[in-house]
């Protein structure tokens, strides 16, 4: 197993992680975004399953947030305030009105300070930031880290770790897309998913959780048996067509020991499982990828990849019923999230 170290423009640095099967893994320490996955086919032949640019600079803005650590909060807060111990904080509005993925100049966008280890459970990069209080509108200092390991199992590792002074909203996750087929210009629509999930939350038109956390049972979010992303889309399910055809949605995880996500591409063989300690995800197919007008490369559409974005609800703020997100001062955020990559023969 090796690691190579790149420096990029801007100061940037790049991290190749490799293991002893020939996986590839390639993040930067800005954005903790992670470039490429190179895993192999069936047929023993790699590519790169991870969505992104083709050139480093297109990641300076990076409007789809590839391959990016998202925080303070994941996801949509709606209105963009939230309230703790009785006072009301205001975030960016950057969204309808809205407050998504921690703002313009979240994590997504921070250089995170690095340091590569190698040990006997594989090799990989510690990323660390401190954050202060008032950042983004957020109340409290927080340092954070999180942790990018690959071994030798085809697994890569993510484990976040947080602590505060004052009691805030924290909610992590990594927004990466996943195309198993390896061109980003194909559709991940054959692709087939498999979901350890019994109740989806619905949106509204802004895409922001109404507070009705809905069963899957006799509807296209019902994935607990093996289905393909076309079947689920091409039903014409109301809340398919809110979130612009496809998913874009919260499912609350069973709480078993079980992989929470198999996706498998039959063409390849290839197969991605994921397991975690968060207590959900949003299930995010692209449906918004080919209508974002800042794009310079044209090798991206709708459909591209899928993300698992792994991670507590922030509807939890102005919703009773969803995961609390609030971290305390007198604990440690700590979660974790394993992908894993096989081929089905």
């Amino acid at each position: 197993m090796k690691i190579e170290t790149i420096k990029l423009p801007n100061n940037w640095k790049q991290f190749n992680l490799n293991n002893d099967n020939g996986m590839l893994v390639s993040l930067m320490d800005y954005g903790g975004i992670i470039l490429k996955i190179d895993i192999p086919d069936k047929e023993g032949n790699f590519k790169n399953v991870i969505v992104g640019y083709k050139n480093y600079s297109s990641y300076e803005k990076n409007p789809p947030y590839f391959g990016a650590l998202i925080g303070r909060v994941a996801g949509r807060i709606q209105g963009a305030t939230f309230e703790v111990d009785g006072e009301v904080y205001k975030l960016e509005t950057n969204e309808h009105g809205n407050h998504l993925h921690g703002g313009s100049h979240g994590f997504h966008q921070v250089v995170w300070k690095s340091e590569i280890f190698k040990r006997e459970d594989g090799i990989g990069v510690k990323l660390s930031h401190f954050s202060k209080d008032g950042e983004g509108g957020y109340p409290g200092n927080i340092d954070v880290s999180v942790l990018y390991l690959l071994n030798n199992d085809n697994e890569l590792i993510l484990e976040y770790t947080a602590s505060t002074d004052k009691l805030t909203p924290f909610a992590m996750t990594n927004h990466s897309y996943f195309n198993l087929g390896g061109n980003p210009q194909d559709s991940i629509l054959p692709h087939s998913l498999k979901l350890e999930s019994d109740p989806f939350v619905e949106l509204d038109e802004d895409l922001i959780p109404t507070g009705k956390i809905s069963e899957v049972a006799n509807t296209p979010f019902d994935f607990r048996t093996e289905r393909l992303f076309n079947n689920g889309i091409n039903e014409g399910n109301e809340q398919n067509q809110i979130a612009g055809s496809g998913y874009d949605h919260y499912f609350l995880f069973q709480q078993t020991e079980k992989e929470k996500v198999v996706l498998k591409d039959g063409k390849s063989g290839r197969i991605l499982s994921i397991q975690t300690d968060q207590p959900g995800m949003v299930l995010y197919t692209a449906n918004n990828l080919a209508r974002n007008s800042t794009f310079n490369e044209p090798s991206f559409s709708r459909y591209s990849g899928v993300c698992f974005e792994t991670q507590g609800s922030p509807a939890s703020l102005h919703h009773d019923g969803f995961p609390d997100i609030l971290l305390h001062p007198d604990e440690t955020y700590r979660q974790r999230t394993v992908y894993r990559f096989s081929v089905d023969e």
